[in-house]
Parts: C-alpha cells; sequence; structure tokens
C-alpha cells in the first residue's frame, strides 16, 4: 500500500502541475482566435491562425485531461452513479477502470502509429520504429536519428505546418491519461480498504 500511496502522490503532483500549466493554453487561445478576428477585419486573413488555434486545442484538452480525471470534473453519463453509496461508486469505478484503461492503450497504441507515420514510417508497426530510431538516437546521435526519419508530414494547408509536434503531444497527453486512470484505480482500492488516501 506503500508503494500505492507513492505512485498516487506522484501522479496526482505531476499532473497537477501539468495541468495548471496546460490551463494557460486558454488564453493562448483566446489571443489567436482574437487575432485572427482582427487580422480578418482589418488586415489579410493570417494563414496560421486556424491550424495553430487548432494545436493548442488539442494540447490544451489532453495535457488538462489527466487533471480533469484527478479533480472528478470529467464528463460522466451517470443514469445511477449519483445515488450510490462512496463504497460502491468505488467499486464501479474499480470495475470500469478496466475498460478505460484498455480504450486508452487502443488510444495510445493508434496515436503512436500516426506519430511514426508522421516521421516517415510507411510500413511496419510504430513500435518496431521507434525502437529503431531510439537506437540510431542512442548509437549514433541525433544526425543517425534523421536518417531512420524519412519523410517529414506537414499538413495539406497552404500553411503547410509540420505534424509531428502535435501528434506528440497527443501521445503523451493520452499516457498522462492512463497514469491517471491508474492513480484513481489505486485510490479506488484504498477506499475499499477502508484506508485514508
Amino acid at each position: 500500500m506503500k508503494v500505492m500511496r507513492g505512485y498516487i502522490r506522484w501522479i496526482d503532483g505531476m499532473n497537477w502541475l501539468i495541468g495548471r500549466f496546460a490551463m494557460f493554453g486558454l488564453f493562448i487561445l483566446m489571443g489567436i482566435l482574437l487575432w485572427s478576428s482582427i487580422s480578418k477585419t482589418f488586415f489579410l486573413p493570417s494563414l496560421w491562425t486556424l491550424e495553430t488555434a487548432q494545436f493548442v486545442m488539442v494540447a490544451y484538452y489532453l495535457l488538462g485531461g489527466p487533471y480533469s480525471i484527478q479533480l472528478g470534473s470529467n464528463v460522466r453519463m451517470d443514469l445511477l452513479y449519483s445515488e450510490l453509496s462512496d463504497r460502491k461508486k468505488a467499486w464501479m469505478d474499480a470495475f470500469t477502470v478496466f475498460f478505460l484503461i484498455f480504450y486508452l492503450g487502443v488510444m495510445i497504441y493508434g496515436g503512436l502509429a500516426s506519430l511514426a507515420y508522421s516521421l516517415g514510417n510507411f510500413m511496419g508497426g510504430p513500435l518496431p520504429f521507434f525502437g529503431k530510431l531510439i537506437q540510431a538516437f542512442l548509437t549514433g546521435g541525433p544526425d543517425a536519428a534523421g536518417e531512420v526519419i524519412g519523410y517529414v508530414e506537414r499538413s495539406s494547408s497552404s500553411w503547410r505546418p509540420i505534424m509531428w509536434p502535435i501528434k506528440l503531444i497527443t501521445c503523451i497527453g493520452l499516457f498522462l491519461m492512463l497514469l491517471q486512470v491508474l492513480s484513481e484505480f489505486f485510490k479506488d482500492v484504498l477506499r475499499l480498504r477502508g484506508e485514508t488516501i
């Protein structure tokens, strides 16, 4: 149980910090949208504003998501959950967490596949590609890793930003959500044992 408590403290603290930092993404998003409105009204439309706003929204949502889970402010379909006792809620959460872990695992794998595609991996799975990329980096440095990366995907818009940074943020955000879900599971286990967190 000491290991669970340590994990909970570490993950909750990390996601609290990242989530609080991600909140500033909302101010960045407001600034981008304000600039977009001003530039459309008085100048020419800015090419970068739409995609940048979308990228900031993805980062804000996915990096803030674990913090939202921690606070219990995530969206939940509640048919009978609110009517249950705290102990029954803990049982229900502990049971349903396995479905969420599977879902997040599939999402992380898909995110890694999309990230690998953005870095030029058109054949094979993402895990062998990233293994090869890491091995090349460790043995030959950035130049060797650059040789593993073939084609770098760009957006199809006229601005054409590279896509791998936002796909990397997506994978990191999903992984942080998985870590937070495990933290919440450990909290449920401790509650079911009658222990304080």
